[in-house]
């Protein structure tokens, strides 16, 4: 845990420093948000927020690599995290032109699916899953590549749409990598294997670089992600679970507290805690789909009806709103992962509080007067 710890410091301290030499270099190149109708800055501010995030990703990982524990684990652990953010480069490049030159949306999808092919080349996919009897599960190569794909675009995309508000994505993002780090880490421990795992290292350096970002980041910003930084985080995340895949047997993961080899659960947690994780963002995607569907709008034309749109709209603070999109994150993220790792009333009753909690803040709290906001 200690050697996580300090990962986890490295990427923050690193993308904190970073970002203030981003900053520096978006104004020079002219890479600056500018206000729009949909936008709710009302300033101009600059991007390359992701050049600074894969900077402290990219010292965290090499920092690890000199570590006694992580640096002679696995081998597999350290090159299938280099293979990670190997592909997390090319799409922060994406963004980057993205941010100078505004890609159209087919180019910026090529360039995710080109990315997780990238993944799917040096054998970073999913592959096979726990299954009930004490079998696996297994994918033939399309299969494995396909899955991998749409799991990866997706929640690139998802990340990305949700980025509308200052420190939201970030903040959304480093959650469930902390969520998914607790899950990787516990899964491991509870079945008594290495606790040197690729999807951990991962997240553990993803959660830090995020939060050395939050601080340039949260209202009002200094800085924004940008699209190199949105779809940095959103391959980053998705490729976590892409390294859990298979590495437990069914009968480890039920020991875990995850359920009994008679349920389908630990077949489909590879797939379900990074998904849930993200279901803030995935429900926004899903609905901003529809919604402009519905109008005769292509699915990738932006509009003002986000979630963090409304959560204005009802009432919320510009802070408070991200807060509490925050604690929706955390509730389903750490939720989902405490169900699954350990199945008891206590836990029960904490998530069932939890949620009583966020619900009041979210719709109660604004019907106040007299409340000052965040």
């Amino acid at each position: 845990m200690r050697e996580y710890l300090l990962v986890f410091l490295v990427a923050a301290s690193v993308t904190y420093l970073l970002t203030v030499i981003a900053r520096e270099i978006a104004l020079r190149t002219n890479a600056v948000a500018q206000v729009r109708d949909r936008d709710v800055h009302v300033v101009p501010i600059p991007y390359f927020g992701g050049v600074a995030l894969l900077g402290g990703l990219v010292a965290a990982y090499f920092v690890a690599r000199q570590l006694p524990f992580l640096s002679t684990s696995d081998p597999n652990v350290m090159r299938d995290a280099g293979v990670v953010l190997a592909a997390g480069g090319f799409i922060c490049l994406v963004g980057v032109l993205d941010d100078l030159f505004e890609l159209d949306a087919l180019t910026k999808i090529g360039g995710q699916v080109i990315a997780a092919g990238l993944l799917i080349a040096f054998g970073v996919q999913y592959r096979f899953f726990p299954a009930p009897g004490d079998v696996q599960v297994s994918l033939d190569q399309s299969q494995g590549a396909l899955l991998t794909v749409l799991i990866v675009v997706t929640t690139i995309n998802a990340v990305n749409f949700v980025d509308g508000l200052d420190g939201l994505a970030a903040g959304v993002v480093g959650v469930g990598a902390l969520a998914f780090f607790l899950f990787c880490y516990q899964i491991a421990n509870l079945n008594d294997q290495t606790l040197a795992v690729t999807g951990a290292l991962l997240c553990a350096a993803l959660g830090g670089a995020c939060a050395g970002f939050l601080p340039h980041n949260f209202y009002p910003a200094r800085l924004f992600m940008g699209d190199s930084g949105s779809m940095l985080l959103g391959l980053l995340l998705s490729a976590s679970a892409l390294t859990l895949s298979g590495q437990f047997a069914p009968q480890e993961v039920s020991q875990g507290g995850a359920g009994t080899e008679s349920s389908l659960l630990p077949t489909l947690l590879p797939i379900i805690v990074p998904l849930s994780i993200l279901i803030v963002p995935l429900a926004d995607l899903v609905l901003a789909v529809i919604r402009r569907t519905r109008r005769g709008q292509r699915f990738y034309q932006p509009d003002k009806q986000h979630l963090h749109h409304r959560m204005l709209e009802i009432g919320h603070s510009h802070r408070r709103a991200v807060l509490i999109i925050w604690l929706w994150a955390a509730l389903i993220g750490f939720g989902t992962v405490l169900a699954s790792l350990y199945a008891s009333p206590a836990v029960a009753a904490l998530i069932g509080l939890w949620f009583l909690l966020t619900v009041v803040l979210t719709f109660v709290v604004p019907k106040l007067s007299g409340i000052d906001p965040v």
